[in-house]
């Protein structure tokens, strides 16, 4: 199979999704890898690297889109890239189409098999392929979110940790998932009171185990939810319901009821946004401020530690894009039901129930298309 790998464009997305490890791999199992010139610069791995390991540099993502099977990126496709895509053409990728109507509707349009990170499922109802960055985006929040509690920053001048005889900040962490379960590994590491909402008790048993005494568990409620806010100081969106739009827990109303310069680092962005006043951000403009209050919602926060990131995701990546080659995606998701989960949109029809509801669109199950 001939395999494209084009240079992320989205603003400040330094990840690049293989590494040269991986073209190695993917070479020496005959495939051909073609790698757009500069793609892995911003994550520390020169054209030269990818070359020794078997790949082909090519000058333009003009070019590896024409010539590609499969197309393997990181981030989902922005606008100037939707016309590159062909019908039939294999696109591995993350998507999140439920948080983005005219991007579904732009791959419906071009014909091509969406295979989505976020949605690939194995049978415990784990996401390994979109565990690697909500464990980096989970500590991310934290980290972002003490710098802009700074009150340079607009917020309320608060030190996580405290001191001796200043009591430390407080987070509360909705979800207690992978990226609310860093979250709250981070922040209870800076010495924080951290509390985490869920709605199953078995995760609330289990993090109550394994967590530090200066991290509590209660049940998620509105009820809950409103009487924390008033004093928390960082506020943490970490919900995710697989391949559908994420539920606004903090409404704008609630705005009110929390102290200025309350900070809110909304990781569910991706999905649509955890608050109902969120709206993606960029590394470059990260935040924005509504009724004091300091709003994060960079869409790609991995993209900011790009080293790191790409090396964690790549490792989880990679055997499934192995599959893929050496099988054909029709085979690979036959006999791999987790990577059949990860088909969205095939052949101009939505085959993932979440994304059909999010835009009232026509549902086709995805056997029937294939």
């Amino acid at each position: 199979m001939i395999i494209g790998v084009p240079k992320e464009i989205k603003d400040n997305e330094n990840r690049v999704a293989l590494t040269p490890a991986g073209t190695r791999e993917l070479a020496k199992r005959g495939h051909t890898v073609l790698i757009q010139a500069s793609a892995g610069f911003q994550s520390g791995f020169p054209d030269e690297a990818y070359i020794e390991a078997g790949a082909t540099i090519i000058p333009t993502a003009e070019e590896v889109f024409q010539m590609a099977e499969m197309i393997m990126k990181v981030k989902e496709p922005i606008a100037q890239e939707y016309p590159l895509i062909r019908p039939d053409q294999l696109v591995f990728t993350y998507f999140h189409f439920a948080s983005y109507e005219p991007l579904t509707k732009a791959m419906i349009d071009s014909g091509a098999v969406c295979l989505a990170y976020e949605t690939v499922e194995l049978t415990d109802r784990s996401l390994p392929l979109l565990v690697p960055m909500s464990e980096v985006a989970g500590r991310m929040a934290i980290q972002e979110g003490a710098k802009y509690l700074e009150k340079p920053a607009m917020g309320r001048g608060v030190l996580l940790g405290g001191v001796p005889g200043v009591e430390p900040g407080k987070v509360l962490v909705l979800g207690g998932g992978i990226v609310g379960t860093q979250s709250a590994k981070m922040a209870a590491g800076l010495g924080a009171q951290v509390t985490i909402l869920d709605v199953s008790l078995p995760r609330m048993r289990y993090l109550s185990d394994v967590m530090p005494a200066n991290v509590i568990t209660m049940y998620s409620n509105e009820y809950n939810i409103r009487r924390l806010i008033r004093d928390h100081d960082l506020i943490v969106g970490a919900i995710l319901i697989p391949g559908a739009k994420a539920p606004k827990l903090i409404t704008r109303d609630m705005l009110k009821e929390m102290r200025p310069g309350t900070v809110m680092v909304d990781v569910a962005i991706d999905q649509g946004g955890a608050f109902e006043t969120s709206h993606p951000t960029t590394h470059a403009d990260p935040v924005y401020i509504i009724d004091e209050v300091v709003h994060y919602c960079v869409a790609n926060m991995p993209g900011a530690v790009p080293y790191t990131s790409t090396i964690a995701l790549t490792n989880a990546t990679l055997p499934y894009a192995i599959d893929l080659a050496n099988k054909g995606w029709k085979q690979a998701c036959r006999d791999n039901p987790a990577l059949k989960l990860g088909l969205n949109v095939l052949g101009g029809k939505v085959v993932y129930e979440g994304v059909a509801e999010a835009f009232n669109l026509s549902y086709t199950p995805v056997e029937e298309v294939m």
